[in-house]
């Protein structure tokens, strides 16, 4: 599967896993951010291993850190030259790319989908979260979506439809015309 060679390929060009995790954290969606304490809670690590990677990507540029209320706090460097190919290269790695591709392919009129959830957070959780926004979706379609994109992608997926999303997440898809 081509998602499983970038997965492949990803974590031979990036050995350490959270490594791979902090860059799923901050570019899945340019507005996370986190500190020392919180990341490592967060991603179950210590805070040693968290520390040593935040301190690499800082120095390279790619995450930049501000202090708020004695907390020194991480986010993506959306002025990075780099930014919207690491971006690319996260989303591909979790399979947003199969996502979006499938549910246009057979889901009617999709106006917006949304990524809701631990993904939307920047939680490599292995569980994605979506929402498919439309006056007229196929909406008997989703079971066999869900089903084939976790074949695809190798992720457990919970799709809900709507004809008009209120709620939070991150806009991964919009039809503007």
């Amino acid at each position: 599967m081509l998602l499983d060679l970038i997965s492949l390929m990803l974590q031979s060009l990036i050995s350490s896993k959270t490594r791979i995790r902090l860059l799923v954290k901050f570019f899945i969606n340019a507005a996370n951010d986190g500190y020392l304490r919180g990341l490592a809670v967060e991603l179950d690590e210590n805070t040693n291993a968290i520390r040593k990677e935040l301190n690499n990507l800082s120095g390279a540029g790619y995450i930049i850190r501000h202090d708020v209320d004695n907390k020194v706090v991480y986010q993506a460097d959306t002025s990075h030259p780099l930014f919207g190919t690491l971006q690319q290269l996260v989303r591909k790695y979790v399979g947003i790319d199969r996502i979006i591709v499938q549910v246009l392919d057979r889901m009617g009129q999709v106006t917006r989908i949304f990524l809701v959830g631990d993904y939307a957070k920047g939680i490599d959780s292995g569980k994605i979260q979506i929402v498919i926004e439309g006056p007229e979706l196929h909406t008997d379609y989703l079971d066999q979506l869900a089903d084939r994109l976790h074949k695809e992608i190798g992720k457990e997926i919970d799709i809900a439809s709507t004809p008009l999303f209120m709620g939070q997440g991150l806009l991964i898809f919009e039809n503007i015309g």
